[in-house]
């Protein structure tokens, strides 16, 4: 990772501030994957939807894919290029707008292709339709993120495509996997094969779908290159990939200020950042992001524990150790806040939003975005 090039204050606190540099060189991995394999790789929006670097994410990648009609229309509009879309069951009223967006929609359930699928013959575009497949097999074991949990809603089970007719199905969507190597993908594959193969000698494509972590620094980009060149020697289809973390992994920080420090058994720092509005992931997770400069508990002379500015009596962030003690009006820099923050943060409490922010190579720190009380306010 690079080490900043901007002072920490040249930024509101808090801010998420993206690197644009991070950003292309993980691109450069996508590029590297379709090139080897001739797969098309979606950006998943529900992970990454800063939208100011969707013309980057154009060069490289072949459209987006969401799982709502905001997001659908957020890809058409500020990125063009393929638009898939995914959800477990799709609103009728909403349903005549997705089709003006997309031209890739999967579909949950049979009894949901049946009584949506002649009105994508009615667009004014042609619409391909798929089905999202749940083969029962994943290494997940964060039951929350698992799709193919007892009794997960997400997906159609082998049994229940048995005897029913798949004509105008373009493709099948399979999505088991979570922050997870290449490896796990290819043993997932031949569950996948085992049990939906049949079909495949009918369908245009299929899709496995997010959760492979490519520019994660030990993945296996080889693995998956081979995994995919054998897959398509064995079936003639198009591959689709839609990571949603990996796209902007490693990319951004969250930079923040040392509001107070009290003592309650151990120093706890309260900062103007919250796990429970900015980070949720790391109460959802949970997991516990790195702060540049420290260490582990007690590992260095200083431990704090950090908590948010909420009345939640759980936002807490985590424990970490300094060199130097920390005072008031120190700032801080949590790494890898790109993804699964903007996307998920919220205003509980009227706590403010942190703004947006970029660097740029040559141009240095390009503030994007702040927020206000009109932001909270015209939630509600």
């Amino acid at each position: 990772m690079h080490t900043l090039d901007f002072p920490i204050t040249a930024v509101p606190s808090p801010a998420y501030v993206l690197d644009e540099r991070l950003l292309k060189k993980n691109m450069a991995v996508f590029r590297q994957v379709q090139k080897e394999t001739g797969c098309k790789i979606l950006a998943a929006q529900k992970g990454f939807s800063m939208y100011a670097e969707y013309g980057l994410l154009k060069e490289s990648l072949c459209g987006t894919t969401a799982s709502s009609l905001h997001e659908a229309r957020l890809g058409y509009e500020e990125m063009g290029k393929e638009v898939h879309i995914f959800a477990p069951a799709y609103r009728d009223h909403e349903f005549a707008e997705i089709m003006q967006y997309c031209d890739h929609i999967v579909f949950n359930s049979i009894a949901q292709w049946k009584r949506f699928h002649a009105r994508t013959k009615q667009a004014d575009h042609p619409i391909e339709c798929g089905l999202r497949v749940n083969p029962g097999y994943s290494e997940i074991t964060t039951e929350i993120y698992n799709p193919c949990a007892k009794y997960s809603r997400l997906g159609i089970l082998p049994e229940q495509l048995e005897g029913e007719c798949l004509e105008g199905i373009c493709g099948l969507h399979f999505h088991t996997m979570c922050e997870q190597n290449s490896d796990t993908l290819a043993r997932t594959l031949k569950v996948v094969e085992e049990k939906f193969s049949r079909y495949f000698d009918t369908l245009k494509w299929v899709n496995f779908g997010g959760g492979h972590h490519i520019t994660r620094d030990d993945y296996d980009v080889e693995l998956l290159i081979r995994t995919i060149r054998d897959f398509k020697a064995r079936y003639p289809l198009e591959v689709y990939l839609e990571p949603g973390e990996a796209i902007a992994l490693n990319t951004g920080y969250l930079i923040c200020t040392v509001l107070d420090i009290v003592e309650n058994g151990m120093a706890i720092a309260i900062l103007d950042t919250s796990a429970a509005c900015h980070m949720p992931d790391v109460l959802e997770m949970p997991y516990r992001p790195h702060v540049l400069g420290s260490g582990m508990p007690d590992e260095k002379a200083y431990t704090y524990r950090f908590g948010g500015p909420t009345c939640l009596a759980g936002d807490i962030i985590g424990d970490y150790s300094f060199d130097q003690p920390l005072c008031v009006g120190d700032r801080l820099v949590f790494c890898d806040m790109a993804h699964y923050t903007m996307v998920k943060n919220n205003t509980f409490n009227g706590i403010n939003l942190p703004a947006i922010a970029r660097y740029r190579e040559g141009t240095g720190i390009e503030v994007l975005k702040e927020f206000g009380y009109e932001d909270f306010k015209s939630r509600l």
